[in-house]
């Protein structure tokens, strides 16, 4: 049991530290221009696309079939799931706390900090059930059933904090802070490997909710912030041509290494 324990953390830590991996070069290069910070959040946003039905809503039809009754069941469990999670993120989109952000900001510039923000809190919620994945695959069938799934959510993190600095450098954040900010987030993902790993027949039974919970806050986010916000000063074309590269990388991933 401790080893399941040992791996499920150390595995979900591993695949949670690339987040702050993929963020290294905001530390070393110069602030990115609009056009860039649009292209690279379209690529996220395509990472985050692919990884909704492939990562997350996928595998939790999976799961939901195996520790669910047959039927419409585990499609509904999903369904209600997704539609949850875009609720909580339009909620918060209603109700974040302005005293997050940098004081004096009203109108446009209040509303793209708190876009920025919601960017940021979606993809650190994303992080607790994948931790969780990471850590019932390590408890459930060791090695074998959890390295696929660290690996795979690991190379999805890396684009990840990339969007997640560059944001927030886009901003005003200082290198450094946009870069801890982005590493912060990865590091819920151990929280969840402990989660998954230390009550597996909790975690199991709940997998399918969380997976898809996550899913729809990452659809949410797509659609009502992260795309607008890519398409507001006129860099479509390269927003758009992001989120293609996004997804077919992350499709091709996901596929490649069945995580």
């Amino acid at each position: 049991m401790e080893n399941t324990f040992l791996l499920g953390f150390l595995g979900s830590l591993a695949a949670g530290s690339l987040t702050a991996v993929g963020a290294l070069p905001v530390l070393l290069g110069k602030t990115p221009d609009r056009g860039f910070r649009d292209l690279a959040l379209g690529f996220a946003a395509g990472v985050m696309l692919a990884a909704s039905f492939f990562s997350l809503i996928i595998p939790a039809l999976d799961a939901a079939e195996i520790y669910y009754a047959g039927g419409p069941v585990p499609a509904a469990i999903v369904c209600a799931a997704i539609l949850l999670g875009m609720g909580a993120i339009a909620m918060l989109n209603e109700r974040l706390p302005h005293e997050h952000f940098q004081q004096g900001r009203e109108g446009p510039e209040a509303a793209s900090l708190r876009r920025v923000w919601l960017f940021v809190f979606a993809i650190a919620i994303h992080n607790l059930p994948e931790g969780m994945a990471v850590g019932v695959g390590f408890g459930a069938n060791g090695l074998e059933g959890g390295m696929p799934l660290a690996i795979g959510i690991g190379l999805q993190n890396m684009p990840e904090g990339l969007a997640v600095a560059i944001a927030l450098m886009g901003e005003g954040y200082s290198r450094w802070r946009s870069w801890s900010i982005a590493a912060l987030t990865g590091l819920i993902e151990p929280i969840g490997g402990l989660f998954g790993a230390s009550i597996i027949s909790v975690s199991q039974i709940l997998l399918p909710w969380g997976m898809a919970f996550a899913a729809g806050a990452m659809l949410y986010v797509i659609s009502h912030e992260i795309i607008p916000e890519t398409h507001r000063c006129g860099h479509q074309k390269k927003a758009t041509f992001g989120l293609a590269i996004g997804l077919v990388i992350m499709l091709f991933l996901d596929v490649w290494l069945g995580a």
